[in-house]
């Protein structure tokens, strides 16, 4: 069922489209009167892998905000002057030259604080630890004081590479200002007005240099690696109890005490004549941002952990109800485009009439993720730990599936004809074409003659799963409406 062509078409700027396959799809598009920029867009959005990352960093109150606004074109991140104004990590897409790049604002990072501000120093942190290239931004008028002195040491630990930004340089008399900042050893500082515009063109273009074309694949490799495996969850669903009983021994520590793990710990283990590489991570618990110390830090690396996995293998303890908690556990790996099994942990203990009410709980809390294989394990006596695997591998066949084109629009065409999309003000839109052009998880892009309402696009995504299979990973499917500016001849 796994469709190879994404392997061989990889290197292809149009994701995973060969190029005959790109040249008739490119003819299609154009005789249904779609622009073909557009089309090279949504193509370019839906086949590449993760963007970029650039995380804007600095000490408090030196603009970083107004930068990033600057930077994606828009007033978006919240702006006031007095520091302390962004506390969290926020992500945003940008673009220049041509290029496309994700941009992540952090709080102001300061040393030797405690409470809410230490939270935000590990924001920061984070942000740095898990970016491919840094813009350190400092006040000009004020030049380098300690705490930037600070920020310089620990950009040197993480090793990425990192654009000065010498901010509020907003005219010729603060050129001189902004050249005392070489005096840091990051090189040259870029003269910078955000709330002007002043010369942030250049800092881009700088920007452009440090970061890569794509990021690094951080999961398998080349040459057929261990597929990672990330064992996620609340705090004391029996994780590392899963992670010892898969690997036969006792590999990692285990208590009875919530939170006993802190750091993701790698395991290569051999299980029905293949290697994996299984991570146990730290519990995610119910309030991240109002955690302190290990804790804090803990829940941090273990959403690391799942975004370098293939597979999230999320626990959820079948004696408890399931939770609030475990839903968001859920959500987190579906953004992150992980394949997906869902294990039921300490089955043994249940009675008949738990049965027969998780299976209700299921059917209504976990229904957006109905596609997810499920089993029901029991980490301590080892029961039903040999559909563990299977289950993981058919997540993966899911997660790497992809549909040729010509293939879908046949599909595609099936589903117009059979269930057309309702009529809404005297107007019926209708899909015209569409195409896979990446996965891991699997992406579509479908093309339309006018806007596909939501429940629509579901009925889509149900189709596709019964008809394709794609068991064990989320989909992504996003919609270009052709422009009225009548039908190409």
């Amino acid at each position: 069922m796994n469709d190879q062509i994404h392997s061989e078409g990889s290197d292809h700027e149009h994701g995973a489209l060969g190029d005959a396959e790109y040249a008739e799809f490119m003819e299609l598009a154009a005789q249904e009167g779609f622009d073909p920029e557009d089309v090279e867009g949504a193509l370019g959005e839906a086949g590449h892998g993760p963007l970029p990352v650039l995380a804007v960093v600095g000490r408090p109150n030196v603009g970083k905000s107004t930068l990033v606004n600057r930077i994606i074109g828009r007033r978006e991140a919240v702006v006031q002057d007095k520091p302390g104004v962004t506390r969290d990590r926020v992500s945003y897409e940008a673009e220049w030259a041509g290029r496309r790049f994700k941009v992540v604002d952090t709080g102001g990072w300061e040393q030797d604080v405690l409470g809410l501000d230490a939270s935000v120093a590990a924001q920061a942190e984070y942000a740095i630890e898990t970016a491919d290239a840094v813009v350190f931004v400092v006040d000009a008028t004020v030049g380098a004081t300690d705490t930037d002195e600070a920020v310089v040491k620990l950009l040197r630990r993480a090793g990425k590479p990192v654009v000065l930004c010498a901010n509020k340089v907003d005219g010729q008399s603060g050129e001189a200002d902004a050249t005392t900042l070489w005096s840091l050893g990051l090189g040259e500082p870029h003269p910078v007005s955000s709330l002007h515009g002043r010369g942030t063109g250049d800092l881009l273009d700088a920007v452009l240099e440090a970061l890569p074309e794509a990021p690094a694949q951080t999961f398998g490799t080349a040459l057929g690696g261990p597929r990672r495996i990330a064992l996620i969850g609340r705090p004391n669903v029996g994780k590392s109890s899963l992670l010892n009983k898969v690997a036969g021994e006792d590999r990692v520590v285990v208590n009875a005490l919530a939170g006993t793990t802190r750091d993701p710990v790698d395991e290569l283990i051999q299980l029905g004549g293949t290697t994996w590489k299984f991570i146990d991570t730290a519990g995610i618990r119910r309030r991240v941002h109002l955690q302190e110390g290990a804790d804090y830090y803990a829940s941090l690396r273990t959403a690391a952990a799942v975004e370098k996995a293939e597979v999230a293998v999320i626990l959820i303890d079948a004696s408890e109800s399931i939770s609030v908690q475990d839903q968001r556990i859920i959500t987190m790996a579906v953004d992150a485009g992980r394949a997906v099994v869902v294990a039921f942990n300490k089955w043994d203990t249940l009675d008949e009439e738990r049965r027969y009410y998780l299976e209700r709980e299921i059917e209504t809390e976990l229904a957006q993720i109905a596609w997810a294989p499920r089993v029901n394990v029991s980490a301590v006596t080892g029961r039903h730990m040999e559909k563990l695997v299977p289950a993981i591998e058919t997540a993966l066949d899911g997660w790497e599936t992809r549909v040729p084109t010509g293939r879908l629009n046949a599909f595609l065409g099936e589903i117009v004809a059979s269930h057309p999309h309702p009529v809404r003000g005297g107007k019926q839109p209708r899909i015209l074409f569409g195409t896979q052009p990446g996965t891991k998880p699997p992406r579509f892009v479908l093309f339309a003659s006018g806007f596909l309402e939501h429940g629509y696009r579901r009925f889509v995504e149900r189709r596709l799963r019964e008809e394709f299979g794609f068991e064990g990973t989320p989909l992504h499917i996003s919609v270009r409406v052709r422009e009225k500016r009548g039908r190409a001849k």
